[in-house]
């Protein structure tokens, strides 16, 4: 075995995967540039480190769960929907995920809510924050089955360590007593640890017809809005407005 099987081994067993992967285009490199010996090995230490990173990332991208469009980077500006820029590139650096404040977008759908929740979900992963991106049906599962799985439990036990859960969609449709009272439970027990964004189409009147009991989302809507910024986004569906089609552009007339 050459010295480069040997150290690909080795690193394999010190769990050095990204080193293993890498080493012989660095050691390819290394003979090229000709670095001091503790340059080298500071380069062969941040490959692993880097990937180690990465990987991390990954991991905690497919636990959180994000739509497939979730980057930013991506947003149309030129979408009229009552956020500016400038409040995007606030919303952006996560000041309100350190002061422990929420977000609450409301507004018809297509105006871009779950993209920009998404999107700011997936800046906060890149910067190290533990966040979950959940539908209110899947919620409402987790809330209903916890009790009775291991998966259920196991999720639950997952949004309770959060740093911030996205809940999509909250109150599209009733809830059943069990599930809204599971529901407040959650939120009770998270809203001075972990942020919350929130986004809705109903008003707060329309909680409590949602949920029967106006106690209960009065309470709801208490912890929530307590630290809180309201975005209202406004206009037309961007998805009808940029409605794909399987024909092209250029309508042929047929000759006959």
């Amino acid at each position: 075995m050459d010295s480069v099987h040997q150290i690909k081994a080795y690193a394999r067993e010190l769990n050095l995967t990204s080193l293993a992967a890498q080493i012989g285009p660095l050691l390819e490199e290394a003979l090229r540039m000709e670095p001091s010996y503790s340059d080298f090995s500071l380069t062969l230490l941040e490959k692993e480190i880097q990937g180690r990173h990465s990987a991390n990332l990954a991991r905690r991208i497919r636990a959180a769960r994000l739509p497939l469009s979730h980057d930013l980077d991506k947003y149309d500006h030129s979408f009229a929907n009552g956020i500016s820029p400038v409040q995007m590139r606030q919303l952006r650096e996560l000041l309100w995920l350190d002061q422990k404040f929420n977000l609450m977008l409301t507004g018809p759908s297509g105006t871009g809510k779950t993209f920009i929740t998404a999107g700011l979900c997936f800046e906060a992963l890149k910067k190290g924050y533990r966040c979950l991106f959940r539908s209110m049906d899947q919620l409402a599962h987790t809330i209903k089955m916890k009790g009775m799985t291991t998966l259920a439990a196991r999720e639950y036990k997952r949004l309770l360590k959060t740093d911030l859960l996205v809940i999509d969609d909250i109150m599209m449709f009733p809830l059943d007593k069990e599930t809204a009272v599971g529901l407040f439970q959650l939120v009770n027990q998270l809203h001075e640890s972990a942020s919350f964004i929130i986004t809705t189409n109903k008003n707060p009147k329309q909680w409590a017809e949602m949920l029967e009991d106006e106690v209960l989302a009065t309470a709801l809507l208490d912890r929530l809005l307590y630290k809180c910024e309201i975005l209202k986004l406004t206009g037309k569906s961007y998805r009808l407005e940029n409605r794909k089609t399987i024909f092209n552009d250029v309508v042929q007339s047929s000759s006959g």
